[in-house]
Parts: C-alpha cells; structure tokens; sequence
C-alpha cells in the first residue's frame, strides 16, 4: 500500500521505482490506466492524481506520464486542478487537502497558483455549505480555512478580497477577521482602522489581545469611524479599566 503522502512528496527515483513496474500496463485504454493503478495501490483516483500534480518533482518525470495513461503534463495538471476545485472532502479528504498545503507552503510556483485554485474550490465549498448547512462539510470548511493562513498559502490580493466582503455570512462563520489577523498577513492595526472590518469583528480581536491601547485611542479619533464602532470600543476601554 502506498500513503497519498508518499506520492506527494516522493522523491524522482522513488516515483520512477513506484510507476516503473506498470509499463506492462500501457496496453490498457489510457482513461482507464490511472484508475488500475490507483485501485493497485489502493488509493481513489483522486488521491493519486492531486498527489501527483502536487508533487514538485513530477514535471522532470515526463517518462512516467504514458504509463499513468497521460499524453502530457498539462493533461495530468489539468485533471488535478479539476478534482482540487471540485471535491468536497469525498474522494479527497481533509488530511489530504491540509497535507497539499504544507507540501506547497515553499514552493513559488504552486504559491503563484493556488490563489486562482482557492477562490475557484471556496466557491464550490460554500455554495454546498449554503445548500445544504452540513455541519460536517462546515467542520472542515473550517480547519482547512485555518490551515490556508497559518500556512501563508494565500498572497495579500486573496485577504485584500476577503477583508472588502463585510457582509459575507462565511467571514462571520469562520471568525476569519482574527485569523487573518493572527497569521499576520496583513498587520493589525491596517486591518483594525477599516471601515470593512465590522464593530463585532473588531470587538473579538481586542477580547483576543491583538489591539494594543494607543490603536483604540486612535481610532476612536479616526472622523471615519461609525458611531457604533467608537461606542463600542469606549465600552471596550471602560470596562478594562
């Protein structure tokens, strides 16, 4: 049995030594060929062809594509990117998708594209998550949205874009306004002088410790600030007191 996370990470001659032994194989209709593989070493389609896709090694591989049943590498990319986008922690689960982030979290070229797959794979999320209110999808939905920051997998459009949607019922869902916070993308006090960030977001990144005293006084000056922003952060600093 082969783990999805040793096709992930693989070294070249440990994909070779792995694949090597199905040339006999390539007889057999290509669609089908990475299916018979797969069910080989009892992983789901999915699981080896995001692996794979995600593995930084592969594209120096190109003589294990035809064995998998690929006429090329974008061909295989392609397939990846459609079960990264698409799959709701079925034929991928959680500790898959968090496992491609931390492989990913170093490699400048995975980073240059996770952002196109991100907003393409949250869209599918939430639109499932709002058909269907599925706590267990809502669970995971949360732990990979934390993964996503603490790994710095996102680059600063991505939050920018996040941090502009100040009626999105997800950012409240998911408190992302502290986690954007504490994974210090952006800093603090940026994101505290907003006018997008809501009076109760900011009101849990003071319970949290993240504000310091001078940044309350100053945006209580700030003309820019809602009366119902300033009254809550005059309630703030008097009951601290």
């Amino acid at each position: 049995m082969t783990t999805f996370n040793e096709i992930l990470t693989a070294a070249e001659e440990d994909l070779v030594r792995i694949f090597y032994r199905y040339r006999g194989q390539q007889e057999t209709h290509n669609a089908s060929r990475i299916c018979l593989i797969s069910r080989d070493l009892q992983l789901r389609t999915a699981q080896l062809v995001t692996a794979l896709g995600f593995n930084p090694v592969v594209p120096r591989l190109v003589e294990i594509l035809p064995i998998l049943g690929y006429d090329s590498l974008d061909t295989l990319l392609a397939e990846r990117n459609e079960y990264f986008i698409n799959d709701i922690y079925k034929k991928l689960s959680l500790d898959n998708i968090l496992a491609i982030y931390t492989a990913v979290k170093d490699n400048d070229e995975f980073l240059q594209i996770m952002p196109y797959l991100l907003k393409n794979r949250l869209h599918t999320i939430e639109s499932r998550i709002e058909a269907t209110v599925n706590s267990l999808i809502i669970d995971k939905y949360k732990a990979e949205m934390r993964a996503i920051y603490s790994e710095h997998i996102v680059d600063i459009e991505f939050v920018e874009e996040r941090l502009d949607q100040k009626d999105s019922g997800f950012r409240a869902l998911l408190n992302e306004v502290t986690i954007i916070t504490e994974s210090r993308i952006i800093p603090a006090g940026d994101i505290f002088f907003r006018n997008t960030v809501l009076p109760e977001e900011k009101r849990k990144l003071l319970n949290r410790g993240l504000i310091p005293n001078e940044l309350i006084e100053a945006r209580l000056e700030d003309e820019s600030a809602s009366t119902e922003e300033k009254h809550m952060l005059y309630e703030y600093l008097k009951y601290k007191k």
